[in-house]
């Protein structure tokens, strides 16, 4: 028989985790939980799946996303996760069949990019995503980062209070939505987010460990900032070689941040921190007295993002600068091609078609790569990827688009 690409339905969700485990190496086996618990936080009409013979063979799925982009403003996109081809079924086209069914139903949607984690960089250059957001994730030698250990909580009035799992589901969705409103980059959560990230319940397919959580207060009572951590707890020679791994840390305020921070690297026993995702740009390593104290564990690619309404989207962000640029999209999928007029500023901007000479030349993948503000038009250019139509256009394009602060993702989906 002819392999069968198709929305799935609530019958077939069990045959379509077994092959999503099996792509992605896990024991194959699935437990009742595990499909009740993705029946409750996905759209069925948004998972597919590619099947042979009636077996599942290849799995994939979307759901609406909202995400941060300069300037504050929230816009939709399509979320793509869960991407798996069986090994005995690859090199048949079955990602780019089910990648084509979902973007053109997201564009029809209205949603105006789709976005992804890639777990390999080279697969989805060719479906019109680039990089947008890269993660860099720190270890850090505690007593050699120079911080004074005998810490008793911040010197402007606030402080860092221990608080429970339902402590953090309380007053974690609306600071999350406060970061939101500050830090392009940052995806929204939904409830199920907080739920299974605060043990209520966990996810059915990964072991549970009840995490430390501590928010910070300002002078004002206000709750300014959240971290959540786990500790090993592990000895030698009767000598702590504890390691503490961050799970989330985010704070709407620098003081916040720094508050946070500094309370773990105090901790009795803790002698090394694994930081988590942060951005490239977070304000480790340099809070530390010793900078070298952190050493670099990860520094690669996180979220990609894939324009699918050119206009929509670069309407929809603020710029560093005036000017106007004409942008000459390229995109074999059809999706986004097309000459743009982009006229933009720091309060906003207007992007319409047109016929004037382009400006700049470039695959709508680089669009996408340089939409958050973290690339520079410039260094895409000097690699082939860019390529400038009128002089100076290359300096204004990174004028207009560049960002003070780089984004951040700090969410796997």
């Amino acid at each position: 028989m002819s392999l069968e690409v198709r929305a799935i339905d609530e019958s077939e969700l069990t045959d379509w985790s077994r092959a999503l485990r099996t792509g992605f190496l896990m024991p194959p086996a699935v437990t009742k939980k595990e499909v009740e618990f993705r029946r409750a936080g996905s759209d069925i009409e948004r998972i597919q799946g590619a099947f042979d013979d009636g077996r599942c063979v290849a799995t994939f799925r979307s759901f609406a996303q909202r995400i941060t982009v300069p300037g504050g403003a929230a816009v939709t996109a399509s979320a793509v996760s869960n991407v798996t081809v069986s090994p005995t079924h690859r090199r048949r086209g079955l990602l780019s069949r089910m990648m084509d069914r979902d973007l053109r139903a997201a564009k029809e949607r209205g949603e105006v990019a789709s976005t992804l984690i890639s777990a390999e960089y080279p697969i989805y250059g060719r479906y019109g995503y680039g990089p947008a957001v890269w993660t860099t994730e720190w270890e850090i030698d505690v007593p050699r980062a120079g911080l004074d250990r005998r810490y008793t909580g911040p010197a402007d009035g606030g402080r860092v209070d221990l608080v429970d799992g339902a402590d953090a589901r309380r007053l974690g969705p609306g600071l999350h939505e406060r970061l939101r409103a500050v830090r392009h980059g940052v995806v929204d959560r939904d409830t199920q987010w907080w739920q299974t990230r605060t043990g209520e319940p966990p996810h059915p397919s990964y072991p549970w460990t009840e995490p430390f959580y501590a928010v910070h207060r300002s002078a004002s009572g206000s709750v300014d900032g959240l971290l959540v951590y786990t500790a090993d707890d592990v000895w030698e020679a009767k000598t702590s070689q504890t390691t503490a791994t961050v799970r989330d840390c985010f704070a709407v305020t620098p003081e916040a941040e720094r508050a946070l921070w500094h309370f773990l690297l105090s901790v009795d026993w803790i002698i090394k921190i694994r930081t988590g995702l942060r951005a490239p740009d977070d304000l480790l390593p340099l809070l530390l007295p010793d900078p070298r104290a952190a050493r670099t564990l990860t520094h690669a690619d996180f979220l990609w993002l894939r324009p699918l309404d050119v206009p929509a989207l670069l309407e929809a962000r603020t710029y560093a600068t005036s000017g106007s640029l004409v942008l000459d999209i390229a995109d074999p999928a059809g999706l986004a091609a097309g000459r743009y007029l982009l006229e933009a500023g720091p309060d906003g901007a207007s992007c319409t078609a047109t016929t004037r000479p382009a400006d700049l030349s470039l695959p709508v993948g680089e669009l996408g790569t340089l939409y958050l503000g973290d690339e520079s038009s410039t260094r895409l250019a000097a690699l082939g990827r860019v390529t400038e139509e009128r002089p100076g256009a290359l300096t204004l394009a990174d004028a207009l688009l560049r960002t003070a602060r780089r984004p951040w993702c700090p969410d796997i989906f």
